[in-house]
């Protein structure tokens, strides 16, 4: 109370000095800001001309060869001047909601928006908002540039204060929405109205306009995402009830309208790709300016590589379809050593219709064109498992660790039991299956990796770090993994969505040997005048060393190493051109991914269902791979007559040999005592039995007991050393098949499954009923049955969707001579020529 007292006191003693003061920085503020006025509107045009003054010209983006127009953003331009009276109310009060709550209240400023956009800018130490009316969007759109500047706001205030003293309300009201531009080269209301929803302005309903009201704010973002134009819309309705503008029983009825969209007719190329950009564009310098600039874009697409992706993708679409109900598919291309964007196929045909016809824009449909789905998060499956063993290997670890590929308990909370199909209530055991539910025992790290093992892959996210491998992900591009305590074990296998270009991306580090090249589309916008208003420089970042990088090369690159499981022909081969590629599928088969490389190109391709429904067992390797082969082969051909510096560039990218494998082991680790990175294991435990998480190069772990996955790891591999009749003085793969077990096995691309008999020995009074399941990476061509090397079945597959098939047959053995051993054969061929022959062997007591 006394400060307060104090305060008054020499206030009263002062007044008047105090007065005096105030009134000279009032005078001298108002001086400043009428010199500001004065000195910013001496070259401004007047209100007087707007007719005259308005002259769009058209902005033109072009590929990067500058000889191919992919859109001229305004070349068809639509515009119908309309009257106040042939306009609906709706339209005017949608639009003020949407824009401008407060314009019959204001002299062209909002004070009230400018002090909260004054805050806001500060904060973050830029100009990120403007508070502006509708008359100063109109002025904007009219007469100056989106540029973010102090003088532009000042110009614009000027001529919005002008325009106020000018016109009346209603008239600045309808100049705006005549003028203002809604996405599809539509200029005006009259027009969008047309273009949308193929009526006239003053027949649009509330929810239409609505609408209409919500595309000015970013109509590109808009017209390729309608799920959130939708929202947009219904914020709109609600603040239209809430203002009084619409009662409650209209709101309802406009909120529960079902909009129908009119197609639209464009003549643009690469659509998905354009739309990217223009979006990008109008970000940055406001939808009004792109469209009515005449500016000049210079974008990374290349048409040759554009038309190869557009092409590989029609050819499969109808194959996946009808074999696969695989609805969709998007492919993306990059130079790794640009990062330039050369392809973007966002779906399979952006003006197709929607599939099933009629349904709903969004994730109600099986097939939603206009959606990009190359921008769009999805589950990578297997797909992300590269960016694991990479963190590993920069660990320690090498192509040649061994681990175990067998059933296992990752929740220490679960016993090893779980293995056995068992849950212990509330306990969210996690036992991951590999995708043919076999499994191959002691495996290295690079068959594991090319064969895509999923228990290996889990064990060694694992090992490498689930928080480190997420960050080597965000540095090699995958922006969409954030928050790394929302992920598990799981995230290996595909549990963290991404986006293809995102991911194709982080494989043209890789590609690059380690060298990050952020995508990027554009490679210089200039004015109508020919200022070069941004250029594209390169901005590389070495995020991950050579020599990891090029043993991920190497492994993804040898055919040798997946044939086990691939077969020796598949669509990840191309004869005569090195290039590595990993393929994904997720859960239920609901996405499938083939992501692959040259030095010059990283191409990726996503295959499957805008709402996420799961597709006909539709691996990656068979709904992705063929696309990504074809686009692969459609580029190289077309590539080497037109640039020799395309192909040229793969000259380091000849890996080395399998003979020569040992020269990309980091020289670091052969020094160590650690013979398991080496790829040498002594008897039979797991690799955290020798391996200190933490230090894996260090000396062996004092008590590994303590790492809480280690029991069950170490139970797994006991169990099945024990099943394969192996003990820690033996090495050996043989097995004798007991009466109750099932046989199993893998040969190339083909499981052989004997259901029946499961047992080994007869009489000669019975009949054997052999009962056996065929399923097969590739399409299936023909199989055979064999009793003693005499033919006794065969069957020929001409659908060539048939990738699973059961064979049965009753066989008589009162023929078979007894007390000797017989010989069941089984042989199968796939259309690629891949061949594999299983049998066993039974006797006749």
């Amino acid at each position: 109370m006394r400060h307060i007292s104090s305060f008054f006191d020499f206030f009263w003693r002062n007044k008047m000095k105090i007065l005096e003061w105030f009134g000279l920085a009032l005078f001298l503020g108002c001086v400043f800001v009428a010199f500001l006025f004065i000195y910013y509107s001496k070259d401004l045009p007047s209100p007087e001309a707007l007719s005259d003054l308005f002259v769009p010209e058209s902005t033109k983006i072009l590929d990067r060869t500058e000889t191919v127009v992919l859109y001229d953003i305004h070349g068809e331009q639509k515009r119908t001047v309309v009257s106040y009276e042939d306009m609906a109310d709706y339209v005017r009060w949608a639009t003020i909601v949407a824009e401008d709550d407060q314009f019959y209240h204001h002299m062209g400023l909002d004070i009230r928006g400018i002090a909260r956009a004054v805050v806001t800018n500060l904060k973050g130490g830029g100009i990120s908002q403007g508070g502006s009316t509708l008359t100063q969007q109109f002025i904007k759109n009219a007469f100056l540039t989106s540029e973010r500047t102090f003088p532009r706001k000042i110009k614009e205030a000027i001529l919005a204060i002008e325009l106020e003293l000018k016109y009346s309300k209603d008239e600045i009201l309808m100049l705006y929405l005549n003028q203002v531009p809604y996405g599809n080269s539509a200029y005006g209301t009259e027009a969008a109205a047309q273009t949308y929803f193929d009526k006239s302005a003053k027949d649009i309903t509330i929810a239409e306009s609505a609408i209409l009201a919500a595309l000015p704010n970013a109509p590109s973002y808009y017209n390729a995402n309608r799920e959130d134009l939708l929202v947009r819309q219904k914020n709109i309705l609600n603040k239209m009830l809430s203002l009084g503008y619409i009662t409650e029983e209209e709101h309802t009825e406009a909120i529960n309208e079902e909009i129908e969209f009119q197609p639209i007719a464009s003549f643009i190329q690469a659509p998905h790709f354009v739309i990217e950009v223009k979006q990008y564009l109008e970000n940055k310098y406001g939808p009004s300016y792109v469209q009515q600039a005449g500016l000049r874009v210079v974008t990374t697409l290349d048409k040759t590589v554009q038309e190869a992706a557009e092409e590989a993708v029609d050819e499969r679409a109808n194959y996946n379809i009808r074999n696969f109900n695989a609805h969709n598919a998007s492919l993306v291309a990059i130079d790794p050593y640009t990062g330039h964007i050369l392809a973007m196929v966002g779906s399979r045909d952006y003006f197709g219709k929607s599939e099933p016809e009629g349904c709903t824009s969004g994730r109600a449909c099986l097939f939603d064109p206009q959606v990009n789905i190359s921008t769009s998060p999805q589950q990578p499956g297997s797909s992300f498992k590269p960016f694991a063993y990479a963190q590993a290997f920069k660990k320690g670890y090498t192509p040649d660790t061994l681990v175990f590929d067998v059933l296992t308990e990752f929740n220490p909370n679960c016993s090893s039991s779980a293995n056995q199909e068992k849950e212990d209530s509330g306990l969210n055991c996690y036992h991951p299956r590999n995708y043919d539910l076999q499994y191959f025992g002691k495996i290295t790290l690079k068959e594991a990796l090319a064969q895509s093992r999923n228990v290996p892959a889990v064990k060694v996210l694992y090992l490498a770090g689930i928080n480190d491998t997420i960050k080597l992900a965000n540095e090699m591009g995958i922006e969409s993994l954030q928050e790394s305590s929302r992920y598990g074990l799981s995230l290996v296998l595909g549990g963290g969505d991404v986006t293809l270009l995102e991911e194709t991306s982080a494989f043209g580090v890789f590609a690059a040997r380690g060298e990050r090249n952020p995508a990027t589309m554009i490679l210089r916008v200039q004015d109508k005048n020919g200022k070069i208003l941004e250029e594209h420089t390169k901005n590389s970042q070495q995020v991950l060393e050579k020599n990891i990088a090029d043993q991920i090369n190497h492994i993804l690159s040898i055919n040798d190493y997946r044939s086990r499981v691939f077969g020796e022909q598949n669509s990840l081969v191309i004869p005569g051109l090195s290039v590595a590629v990993k393929t994904g599928t997720t859960q239920d088969y609901r996405d499938a991914w083939t992501v692959g490389y040259t030095p010059s190109i990283a191409a990726g391709v996503w295959v499957g269902n805008n709402n996420n429904a799961t597709m006909y067992q539709a691996p990656g390797s068979q709904a992705a791979a063929p696309i990504w082969n074809s686009f692969m082969r459609k580029v190289y051909q077309k590539k080497s007559v037109e640039s020799s510096e395309f192909k040229g560039r793969g000259s380091y990218f000849s890996l080395p040999s399998i003979n020569n494998e040992r020269s990309f082991i980091r020289p670091m680790v052969e020094k160590t005592n650690k013979p398991v990175l080496d790829g040498v294991m002594t008897g039979y435990h797991n690799i955290l039995h020798y391996i200190s998480l933490n230090n894996p190069l260090g000396d062996n772990p004092n008590n590994p007991n303590s790492n809480p996955q280690y029991k069950n790891w170490e139970d797994a591999v006991r169990n099945w050393a024990i099943l394969n009749n192996l003990d820690s003085d033996t090495e050996t793969d043989e097995r004798d098949f007991t009466d109750e077990e099932i046989p199993t096995e893998i040969v190339g691309p083909f499981i052989v499954s004997y259901l029946s008999p499961s047992k080994r020995s007869f009489s000669e009074e019975e009949t054997m009923f052999l009962d056996i399941q065929i399923n097969s990476n590739n399409p299936l061509e023909k199989s055979f049955v064999y009793l003693n090397g005499e033919e006794i079945l065969r069957n020929t597959y001409s659908n060539t969707g048939i990738y699973s098939v059961k064979i049965t047959k009753n066989i008589s053995l009162q023929d078979l001579q007894k007390n000797n051993s017989h010989q069941i054969l089984v042989e199968v061929f796939d259309t690629l020529t891949n061949t594999g022959k299983s049998s066993f062997i039974f006797k006749i007591e």
